[in-house]
Order: C-alpha cells, then structure tokens, then sequence
C-alpha cells in the first residue's frame, strides 16, 4: 500500500487544496493518469500518479486544505495494506478507526448520574451533529457554521455522499424548528446593531498567498513611490505600424503587438541600465542588494481566483513580438488556471497595467522579494504646452514602487527617466 502525499508544487507552498479527484476509490490508476487537481498559493494544477494500483481510498476529499507531505490518499498497489488492523499511521501518529473512538466520560459522580432522557430538540441536534461529523470535511463544517447553513439537509456530492464545498455554494441557512427558549445564542454570535448583511466568500489558496504576502509586504518593507509621465504619441504610432505589417504577412501567424508588450521590452531595456533596480533585498549578513544578472519581468494578470504573476524570462534579449507571443500565452493560462510555478517563479521585476481599466494613475505594492515594481496607468490626450505653442499629446502615467533599503530615490529617477526616453524614442526600443 503506498500513501500519496501533498506534493510542495511551488517554492513558496506551504499547504494545498483538494479542488478535485480523477479517480475514485477503486478505479485502476497508472503511471502518468491524472489523478487529482491541487489549488495551491499560486495557481490550480494537475497532479499525475507515479505509481500503478488501484486507488484503495481517498484520505482528503475535494474542497479540504492541508498541509504538503500530509497523506491525502492510498494506493493498493498489490504489496499489501501496511496496517496492523490497530488502526493507520499517518505521520508517525496512530489514528483510530471510527468505529473503536470511546466518547468522553461525563464530568461529576458517575454512580449518581441519571441517564439523560432527550428532548425531541436535542434528539434532532445529535442527530445533526453525528451527520455533520460523519459526512463533512473540518473546513466545510467551519464554512457551512459561518454561513448559517444546517449539513444535515443538504446533498453531498463527494465520495460516498460526503459534503464538499462546492455542495454549499446556492445552500440557504434554516431556521431551527425549536421553542425560542431552547435556543441558546452565544453572546458573539449576535450581530452587533445596524450590521450590514453581506455573503461570506472563504479565500482558496491563491487569495490566502496574495493577502499573506502584500500584508508581509505593507508592514516590513519601508517603500517610496516616484511618477512620470511619458509622451507615447510616437510609440502608439509605431505599434499601429506594426501590427499593419502584421497583418499583411498573414502567413506568419504572429500575435498583435499590445502596448504592454512595448512596455516590457521597454522596462527590460531600463534594467539592464540600470542594474540596482533590477534587485532584491537580502537579509544576509545584516542585509545586503542582490543584484540580478537576468531580466525577468513578471506582468501582473488578473485571473478568476486572483492576481498572479507570470514572468517573462530575458526581457531584455526578446524581441517585442516574442514577448507578444509568450504574454499572450501566459494570460491565456492564468485564464484557465493552468499556469505552472516555473512559469511564475525567478521574476526579478514586476510591472502592473490598469491603463486598460481606464486608470489615470495608481501605486502598486512591492512583489517581494523583488526590489520594485511599476504601474501605468491610461494613456491620455491632452493639451501640453510646446515651446510657446499649444499642441495635442498623448501622455502615459509611470509610478515606481521601490524598497527603500537597496533603492535610493536617485536611483529610481534615473531608471524612470531612462524608461520615458525609451517610450518617447521608440525606435529604440526594437533596437
């Protein structure tokens, strides 16, 4: 019997989720069939088995969190169950069976005590409370309590009719039939006066990583911000140029060019430059700038379970269109949820776009450990003044986020003022 463990899938995954089984108990499983989709604090992946067997029995149903290396199910594969009949070891801690747990003796005298005689109300609560324990995950149960919803009215759906998560999503909470006055409220359950009512949305994995890491980066990290802004009339033309040309040569199959692809060959070209921007903070021997020999930029995408970061290796040697070509790819699968952790692992600078929202300008929040990160907003026609004359520009707004222990305001001006050269003179940027 081999147990399959909670595999580490990213370097910063700490625990996953279940979000769904391939297989159930008793089907035949081989090497390289998908066996379980696994949410973890980046994205949703595909698990493969390595060993053949029949899958004997799933240990963390769908929609249950827990930590890597934990067994989450076991596999027959024909050597025998491992177990001695006292019970499974997992993680060197013998577990009971269900049927062999002995409940708590009652507090008090014993000899004394009177077998109680239940009341239908509590009759009907033990009842719900052993369907509750028998048929539900601890996170669905904690879930299913902060959404007022009762386990023992709704359908599950999981193996062998357990209650997954997703069995709560539509569930409306019930009103117990009993007498008010056999009702007891705790104090902190009541909610306070004039609160407003709102849904419960527990965050996954992926929402749990974005608030633990930009909370570790609001509270530790002393930032500065610094803006520009860039006048990007000739590099929109320049696109427009190119994305003509592309469409002539139609037999190329290359993607259009977006604005943002210019931007982060454009930031490449301005790291290279500019090499204390393209850096991380080090706490070694009492701190210290690591500085990055590649150019890796990650582009912040907003994907259904959240924001993540695919990265763009080399930005700096890629050609705007390769860079067209992979970007393209990369959001694609954040779409889908299919990004893998090499995929989103080794960026060495971040850049965030809402300029397609029609954001004028905002700041962004350092992606640790990178040393900075860039937001642009909306590019914007305006009235400029021009040597004496009134003239129609279009202007872009460019604001730095950067580490104030390894990036000095110096610093992140001459790298701003490097990047709007480059946008203004965008022939350089295909250089």
């Amino acid at each position: 019997m081999i147990d399959i463990l909670m595999p580490r899938l990213s370097d910063t995954m700490t625990e996953g989720a279940i979000a769904a089984w391939h297989k159930k108990p008793g089907d035949p499983v081989a090497p390289g069939d998908l066996l379980v989709e696994i949410e973890t604090d980046k994205a949703l992946m595909e698990q493969e088995a390595y060993d053949a067997g029949v899958l004997a029995e799933i240990l963390v149903p769908a929609g249950e969190n827990v930590a890597i290396g934990t067994p989450i199910a076991r596999l027959d594969d024909g050597g025998g169950d491992g177990g001695d009949g006292e019970g499974e070891v997992r993680d060197g801690t013998r577990v009971a069976p269900p049927e062999t747990v002995v409940p708590e003796p009652a507090t008090g005298d014993p000899a004394s005590a009177e077998p109680p005689v239940p009341t239908p109300a509590a009759a009907s609560a033990s009842v719900s409370a052993s369907a509750d324990r028998r048929t539900a995950s601890p996170l669905v149960r904690r879930v299913a309590r902060e959404r007022g919803l009762d386990l023992a009215v709704i359908i599950g759906t999981g193996p062998g009719g357990r209650i997954v998560r997703a069995d709560l999503d539509g569930a409306r909470p019930e009103v117990a039939d009993a007498p008010a006055s056999t009702v007891a409220v705790p104090p902190e359950a009541t909610p306070p006066t004039g609160a407003a009512e709102g849904d419960l949305f527990p965050f996954d994995g992926i929402r749990r990583a974005i608030a633990t890491r930009l909370t570790e980066s609001a509270t530790t990290v002393p930032t500065f911000t610094a803006t520009v802004r860039a006048d990007v009339g000739d590099l929109l033309a320049l696109r427009a140029q190119l994305n003509r040309a592309l469409e002539n040569d139609s037999a190329d199959g290359r993607p259009a060019i977006s604005l943002n692809d210019l931007l982060v060959r454009a930031v490449a070209l301005a790291l290279r430059e500019h090499p204390g921007v393209n850096a991380s903070y080090s706490a070694e021997g009492g701190g210290a700038t690591l500085r990055h020999r590649r150019v890796n930029v990650g582009i912040a995408v907003a994907a259904p379970g959240g924001l993540v970061v695919p990265v763009v290796p080399d930005a700096d040697r890629a050609s705007v269109s390769t860079i067209a070509a992979l970007t393209r790819d990369l959001i694609a699968k954040a779409a889908d949820r299919t990004l893998t952790s090499a995929e989103m692992a080794g960026g060495t600078f971040s850049l965030s776009n809402l300029g397609m929202y029609g954001v004028d300008h905002f700041t962004a929040i350092v992606n640790p450990p990178q040393g900075a990160i860039l937001a642009v907003g909306a590019a914007r026609d305006e009235l400029a003044l021009i040597e004496g004359e009134v003239e129609a520009r279009t202007l872009l707004s460019l604001t730095i986020t950067a580490d104030h222990r390894i990036i000095d305001g110096a610093l992140a001006a001459q790298f701003l003022r490097t990047l709007r050269a480059l946008l203004e003179h965008p022939l350089r940027i295909l250089a």
